[in-house]
């Protein structure tokens, strides 16, 4: 195997372990979390993506880096992020989650894993006839927090600090409830 899939599989194998860590492949945790009864979950997602977005610009700054931007169209991302949601909200599990809980174990993250597959085999079979029904109305072409600032860097600080304002006041307002633990 070369050194590109050596790289993922590490990297992939170290990401379950801290997903498993955090409690995201235990579907009562992250319902408690969309519940805002247990703050780890999300504060440990917009850690990810502050730790992801400086790992990138590290990469991109050293010539290793690249990203390919897709167009973006409201309607099917809206769409999309409701069928995410929902799916998310009936089985307790995103699609990265449902592969590192079916690795536990779970039974109901490999039913989840099944769903998720055989939508995904749905989409796949509807996809040059949804092409110009959701993205082609709604195409606002490629959309980057970067263009809007003009710079790589300016980007990942604003984020860093949006991102950092987030987990300060998740940590601020569930820190501060009283919650009654539910048997």
């Amino acid at each position: 195997m070369n050194s590109e899939i050596w790289l993922g599989l590490l990297s992939g194998i170290a990401f379950g372990f801290v997903i498993q860590r955090v409690g995201a492949t235990n579907a009562n945790k992250m319902a408690r979390a969309h519940l805002m009864l247990e703050a780890d979950i999300p504060k440990f997602m917009l850690m990810a993506v502050i730790l992801s977005a400086f790992g990138l610009l590290g990469l991109q700054v050293a010539g290793l880096g690249r990203t390919q931007v897709l167009p973006t169209s409201l309607v099917a991302t809206g769409i999309a992020g409701i069928l995410f949601g929902v799916g998310w909200g009936l089985c307790g599990y995103c699609p990265g989650t449902t592969w590192a809980a079916a690795g536990e174990g779970r039974m109901d993250a490999v039913f989840a894993l099944l769903g998720g597959l055989a939508g995904s085999a749905l989409f796949a079979q509807l996809h040059e006839i949804l092409i110009p029904v959701l993205y082609g109305p709604s195409n606002v072409g490629q959309i980057t927090l970067s263009d809007w600032l003009g710079s790589k860097t300016a980007a990942t600080l604003l984020l860093t600090l949006v991102f950092g304002i987030c987990i300060w006041g998740i940590g601020f307002v569930w820190g501060r409830t009283k919650h009654v633990r539910a048997e």
